[in-house]
């Protein structure tokens, strides 16, 4: 039957069309389907790429197993008609045989001797067709290691390594990943790190890697150390391998690493995303990888106290984790017992095993995503050394213990409060008897504790009251009346709160002129009655009145830090006025009074609030030294919220000086912090934005995609439009990086659309810019040509002229696919941009402005070239004998006109080089040789000697590019080569007719 045959046509399309879908049982049926067509068809080639298209398909999804019936038909037509199979078919056939193989011993219920038979079979054929043993060695090495015969593995391991590569050898990528992986077995993690380099580093690549090698290197990562590395391989393989049905095995590594690192909520949203991994069953090797790593899962999620908690497992059952560990590890060595008993040997099932009671490798690993549900109670922050000598808790020496507390009292330490508890314990274990003074400090410390839950701090502060009270210390008893007030107030109880803060302040001020209360704790109880009364008039008056109280006794004990309490209030005060300057300096000085109090942990509130000052006013150096300065005071202290909100201003601060991957590192914790504290939506959305910049900066596009996607829906529901804008600009960036043009336009639209609502449209016609590029990257044309559109009226309403030229530029090019006005609409776009450039360039050289001017001819002049190139490539031939009507000749005059022009705007200098070389082409292709033999020795001898120095840039300014310089003058070089001359030197250059 003839090719022709649009039947045979239209199947051969529908083939091409199948290969490119998505892996999945979809495009199976699809393939099964063709192979049906082509079987009508009677056209025997046709099946063949039927049938081998089916094979493929089914070897990459998760039905493999349905692999060998297509196979063993396209073996079957070979033995009896090779003369079918051409030699790309034949080629094809040898080369999915090493599937057969190592297909088989993936199905237990294969006999081991019907795979060593196929394998000897692999080794026949490949010798019959001259094939290396590369292949054939690398099929008995997977073999060997799936029994665990270690000896015969390494040597088989050897023999593949020592063949020569040819055609059927796996690619580069892929074999370098099943080496990696055997020095892992081995326990070499360090060897198979140095072993994977070049497929983690771009040199080698495939359909299917970096995908493996990055799942499989996160747990050597861990294990070395090596945790920077295996969060961005994590953040960049499961991007890779979401999608692909066929790599449940990569998947459940990155399971595993979660499960392992302290992210089982990470793992969790994993499993959810994949619940058909839980029963296909046309792979069982990695059905059972996928059921190990589920149990691995559940087992840690029991341990931590969750094993009633519903997780994701088999479709039709609601699971918990109790019910999915038992489910999975039934499951897990049901199949591993297939395997054994096909094998002969335990060494799959004690793989299994192995796998299933590995234990956490690290305590925590922040991956700087957002995993929607938490799991754990929030960790406490690091402390540090207390400032006496700890006494351990359970000694149950009392005297000790309360010594400890009150020395750290003393010092206003922030560890006095554990001090007094553990103090209390140690008491009440041993049934010592405390004075009322020492019960009245543990209830003061444990309300001071409990501000959090403000209703239970009343009680405990109440009773400390009585206490110091009985113990004669009215003072103290006056100022636990204060706290009581206070955490009143913060319950939201505020005429009751009010009420006893104006008490409390009369008692005191009492107390202080009989000499019975300090001037500390009056002006505390100031301070706290200001605290929560409502917002009035005399604020500001009375705030001075306490600071000057403060400033008075300011030698008394311990009246430095209350001093810096008033003066923190009053930059509190000061900046909701919005005088910024005057609340940093005082900011700044209420920190400074702490140091000089030798309280350094308390600076660090003020060190926090001048920070986020200064970030609001840009003034980044600041920032950055007052956010260091509060982290490291205030570490003892400060808990989960307060740290995020310090590593997220700090990483903003230092991305706002390209400081990007100390950047990234504190975005990362501030991430981690905001979720421990239950901030993700807020604050962590934020920290993630931060962290996904400074990523994309670092050229890490799809980390950075990963973490922009996952904060995407908080900023989305809690953060202003500049966040949300920000965070598609960014996710559209790395998009478009990663080579996702349509996704990348999506999100540029998305952008734009709230952009275009704001008074300024800078940022509007950027990103429609920005979407008008990546659809047409994507091949969207008419969409593409629409975004231009809308682009180049916005630069246009703001007077922009050289981003308009640039548009209408890219405009006129989209004119020639199809459907695009053709090259009438595209010489328009030209002629337009040319007259927008003109008309500037005179107003820039009327007003005097050179730079802009300069600027404005290097566009005139690449317009001028392009729309001469656009000319020429709209073109279908070339001038000569086909020329019959002479349009070709006509149309490359024409655009040698262009460049003429292009040279003419530029002027002498190194900028006209493009044009120049464009022009020369034209005039050899016109058949003009010795004029084009002239433009291109001109561009030697203008780059004479800068092979290795800069050049100019597209738009004609030098750009210090030595790439450009060496590219010029090969080009000009290859003008000469075509048209038949011998490249000159740079000295005979120099002495020729330039």
């Amino acid at each position: 039957m003839s090719t022709q045959d649009p039947a045979v046509e239209t199947i051969r399309r529908a083939l091409h069309h199948n290969r490119e879908e998505p892996e999945g049982r979809a495009r199976n049926a699809g393939a099964e389907r063709l192979v049906a067509g082509a079987d009508a068809t009677g056209d025997t080639p046709l099946l063949v790429d039927a049938l081998f298209n089916l094979a493929s398909a089914y070897a990459y999804s998760s039905e493999k197993d349905k692999f060998f019936v297509p196979f063993a038909r396209l073996l079957r037509m070979w033995d009896e008609r090779p003369g079918e199979f051409d030699g790309a078919n034949t080629h094809q056939l040898h080369w999915i045989f090493k599937w057969v193989a190592s297909g088989m011993l993936d199905q237990p219920e294969v006999p081991l001797a019907s795979i060593e038979k196929w394998q000897r079979e692999m080794e026949h054929r490949y010798r019959l067709a001259g094939h290396s043993e590369r292949a054939v060695r690398q099929g008995e090495f997977r073999i060997a290691r799936h029994l665990g015969d270690t000896a015969r593995a390494e040597t088989a391991h050897a023999a593949w390594l020592a063949a020569d590569r040819d055609a059927m050898a796996d690619c580069h990528a892929c074999e370098l990943h099943g080496q990696g992986s055997w020095q892992v077995d081995r326990g070499r993690d360090e060897e198979a790190l140095r072993t994977w380099e070049p497929v983690l580093d771009g040199q080698y690549t495939c359909a299917h890697e970096p995908h493996n090698v990055l799942a499989s290197s996160l747990l050597p990562l861990v294990r070395l150390g090596r945790l920077d590395e295996a969060r961005a391989h994590h953040l960049r393989g499961y991007r890779l391998v979401r999608p692909m049905e066929s790599m449940r095995g990569a998947v459940s590594c990155h399971v595993e690493f979660c499960a392992l690192t302290g992210n089982e909520a990470r793992a969790l949203e994993i499993l959810a995303e994949h619940p058909a991994y839980f029963t296909d069953t046309g792979d069982p090797d990695t059905l059972m990888d996928h059921l190990a790593v589920s149990g691995l899962l559940m087992r840690r999620l029991v341990a931590l106290g969750h094993g009633d908690r519903s997780v994701p497992g088999p479709a039709g059952t609601d699971w918990t984790a109790r019910a999915l560990l038992a489910h999975a590890e039934r499951e897990a060595a049901a199949v591993s017992a297939r395997f054994d008993a096909r094998n002969g040997n335990d060494a799959v099932s004690r793989r299994l095993r192995e796998r299933l009671a590995a234990g956490p490798l690290v305590e925590r690993l922040p991956l700087g995503v957002r995993a929607r549900q938490r799991l754990t109670a929030p960790a406490a922050p690091a402390q540090p050394a207390p400032a006496a000598a700890a006494v351990p808790a359970d000694s149950g020496d009392v005297g000790a213990l309360l010594a400890e507390a009150r020395a750290l009292s003393e010092a206003q330490h922030p560890d006095a409060g554990a001090a007094w508890a553990a103090a209390g314990r140690a008491a009440e274990h041993t049934g010592t008897a405390l004075g009322d003074l020492e019960r009245a400090e543990i209830a003061d410390h444990a309300g001071i504790a409990a501000f959090t839950d403000p209703g239970t701090a009343v009680p405990l502060f109440d009773t400390a009251a009585g206490l110091f009270d009985a113990a004669g210390k009215p003072g103290e008893a006056a100022a636990c009346r204060v706290r009581a007030g206070y955490a009143a107030a913060l319950a939201e109880r505020t005429g009751e709160a009010l009420a006893a803060l104006d008490a409390a302040v009369d008692a005191l001020r009492e107390l202080h002129g009989a000499g019975r209360a300090t001037a500390r704790q009056l002006t505390g109880a100031w301070l706290a009655r200001l605290d929560v009364t409502p917002p009035g008039a005399g604020d500001e008056a009375e705030l001075l009145r306490i600071i000057a109280f403060a400033e008075e006794h300011r030698d008394e004990e311990r009246m430095a830090g209350r001093l810096a309490d008033a003066i923190t209030l009053h930059a509190r005060h000061t900046a909701a006025r919005g005088d910024v300057e005057a609340s940093a300096g005082l900011f700044a000085r209420a920190a400074r009074l702490h140091h000089e109090a030798a309280t350094p942990w308390y600076a660090a509130e003020p060190e926090a609030l001048l920070a986020d000052l200064s970030l609001q006013r840009d003034d980044h150096t600041t920032a950055e030294e007052s956010a260091r300065a509060a982290l490291e005071h205030g570490a003892a202290a400060l808990g989960p919220v307060h740290r995020a909100h310090l590593h997220t201003v700090l990483a903003a601060s230092l991305a706002a000086r390209c400081a990007d991957a100390e950047a990234a590192d504190h975005a990362l914790e501030g991430a981690h912090w905001a979720d421990e504290g239950e901030m993700s939506e807020e604050l962590g959305a934020w920290a993630r934005l931060v962290l996904g910049g400074a990523l994309l900066r670092e050229g890490r596009a799809a980390e950075s995609a990963t973490v922009l996607e996952t904060a995407l829906p908080d900023l989305v529901r809690a953060h202003h439009d500049g966040r949300v804008v920000q965070a598609r600009w960014w996710l559209g960036e790395a998009l478009r990086d990663l080579d996702e043009p349509r996704a990348a336009a999506e999100q540029f639209l998305l952008a734009a659309e709230i952009a275009q609502h704001w008074e300024e449209q800078q940022d509007h016609a950027v990103l429609a810019n920005l979407a008008a590029d990546s659809l047409e990257r994507a091949g969207l044309a008419g969409e593409a040509a629409q975004a231009y559109g809308r682009a180049g009226e916005l630069w246009r309403a703001m007077e922009r002229p050289v981003p308009l030229v640039r548009t209408l530029r890219a405009r006129a090019w989209l004119s020639l696919h199809d459907g695009q006005g053709g090259l009438a609409e595209g010489r328009a776009a030209m002629a337009e941009a040319a007259a927008v450039a003109e008309e500037a360039l005179a107003a820039a050289t009327a007003a005097g402005d050179g730079a802009a001017a300069a600027h404005l001819r290097a566009e005139l002049a690449g317009t001028h070239r392009q729309t001469g190139e656009l000319i020429v490539r709209s073109c279908p031939g070339e001038p000569g004998e086909e020329d019959t009507d002479g349009s070709a000749r006509a149309a490359y005059e024409e655009g040698l006109a262009c460049a003429e022009r292009a040279i003419t705007v530029f002027g002498p200098g190194p900028a006209r080089s493009a044009a120049q070389l464009m022009a020369a082409w034209l005039e050899a292709d016109l058949g003009r040789h010795a004029a084009a033999a002239k433009r291109a020795r001109a561009v030697i001898a203008q780059y004479a000697g800068q092979d290795e120095s800069g050049a100019e840039d597209e738009s004609g300014g030098e750009n210090g590019d030595a790439g450009v310089a060496a590219q010029r003058l090969a080009e000009a070089r290859s003008v000469l080569e075509y048209i038949g001359e011998r490249p000159a030197g740079p000295e005979k250059a120099e002495a020729g007719e330039a």
